[in-house]
């Protein structure tokens, strides 16, 4: 067996949770394998929203097995802010829900000290969710860090010797804090932990693929804010694209299967960073207005534009895509033309189709325009349904990303899910 893997396109909010809890039936094992609590995966079903942050988006079906992989950063005390919520609709989790030993803790003072860096860069702050992500990424690699299965072990110890050595780097800045206000909450989070179940998780998981068991990987953010690949600085702290599924979990490359690229009809981002399709008039705003652009985990207003081809085309081969899902088809209804980024020109004037080194504001996208398409596509049960100009759509963009587009979304409920 392998491992598929499903990952966003953009700079994430592509509707990954959506499609998870959509596609978990068909899989034995669902994996969350990288990033933390700034992740927001929204599902919505049975007329209730739900919006995850650690939890993989498949622990609404009991029957599957849901793992917090090596690669996740995890707060104890939203941990438990997160499982009482389920608890509270009805969802007992604490048997379909396993967690990674290896898995690194974030800390009140990881949050403290993402708080304190943002507010020092004041007009270059990267807009972090101030999770405490960067911190804790950068303890991993700084081999600082503390994992869940610390917990089991001298925990208290450990946590004073590194809080000690947080508060002393937190004399570099000018920022006040209540130690004991962001502490609130954490020996609770622990004892959460400890009544999970927590395992070997890269065992475990190979286990699996050994006696047949089909996985889902689920990623958060998207590729355009990976560490490495996405628009650098401003980028999250982990590797979001498909590689980082091996290094998530502790699966060989040779254990990756179907590679599904989630993406927007249109392109949105959060928080600062180069965006070459925003839309700064009328229609952002209508496209803000009608898809609800607002961040699932931070509530900001997301930044909205153009679909952006070239930055597409560079996650589809970064991340290997095999397939390509489409979400939020039904936001465009109603607009007469839509427009689609297929170049750059770069401020030296020179004219490209790839993704630069460094994006930056003066990048000026090349547009291509498509017409666009009235109908109300919520109420659509089948692609027969489709409206020609959608269906015209989403052949231009099978032949320029030179993929197929299996999945149409048309809503935010898992009903509202078109299979091509």
């Amino acid at each position: 067996m392998k491992v598929d893997v499903l990952l966003g396109l953009q700079w994430g909010d592509e509707g990954k949770g959506k499609v998870v809890d959509v596609l978990t039936p068909q899989y034995d094992v669902i994996t969350r394998f990288q990033g933390g609590p700034n992740a927001g995966h929204t599902l919505e079903f049975d007329n209730f929203k739900h919006v995850l942050h650690n939890i993989p988006s498949g622990i609404f079906h009991a029957d599957k097995v849901n793992i917090i992989g090596n690669g996740v950063v995890l707060d104890p005390i939203t941990f438990k802010k997160e499982i009482d919520s389920l608890k509270d609709k009805g969802f007992d989790i604490t048997k379909n829900l396993y967690i990674s030993k290896k898995a690194h803790l974030i800390l009140p003072t990881h949050r403290i000290l993402d708080a304190a860096s943002e507010a020092s860069k004041g007009k270059t702050k990267i807009g972090s969710t101030l999770k405490g992500i960067g911190p804790t990424y950068m303890d991993k690699t700084g081999r600082n860090g503390l994992r869940v299965g610390d917990i089991l072990h001298d925990f208290e110890a450990k946590y004073a010797a590194l809080k000690e050595k947080h508060v002393k780097m937190l004399e570099m800045y000018d920022f006040e804090y209540n130690i004991e206000e962001f502490e609130q909450g954490l020996q609770e989070g622990i004892e959460t932990l400890k009544s999970c179940i927590i395992i070997d998780s890269e065992h475990e998981i190979n286990k699996y693929l050994k006696n047949g068991k089909s996985i889902l990987a689920e990623g958060a953010q998207g590729t355009l804010l990976d560490i490495d690949f996405g628009s650098y600085p401003f980028v999250t702290s982990s590797n979001t694209i498909c590689a980082g599924a091996c290094t998530g979990m502790g699966v060989a490359p040779n254990k990756i299967g179907e590679v599904y690229g989630i993406f927007k009809a249109y392109c949105t981002r959060v928080g600062s960073g180069p965006f070459p399709t925003e839309l700064f008039d009328e229609t952002g705003e209508e496209l803000r207005k009608a898809g609800h652009e607002f961040g699932a985990t931070t509530g900001r207003p997301r930044r909205c534009g153009w679909i952006d081809l070239v930055a597409l085309k560079y996650s589809v081969m970064i991340n290997g895509v095999t397939q390509l899902i489409m979400t939020k088809g039904d936001v465009l209804s109603g607009f007469e033309t839509i427009k689609a980024a297929t170049a750059y020109k770069l401020n030296d004037g020179t004219v490209t189709e790839e993704f630069p080194f460094e994006l930056t504001d003066d990048v000026e996208p090349i547009y291509t325009e498509i017409k666009g398409w009235k109908e109300d596509l919520t109420g659509v049960k089948s692609e027969d349904e489709f409206p020609q100009e959608l269906k015209d759509y989403i052949a231009y963009l099978e032949k320029e990303l030179e993929v197929p587009i299996k999945i149409v979304s048309v809503g935010p409920d898992r009903e509202q899910t078109i299979v091509r």
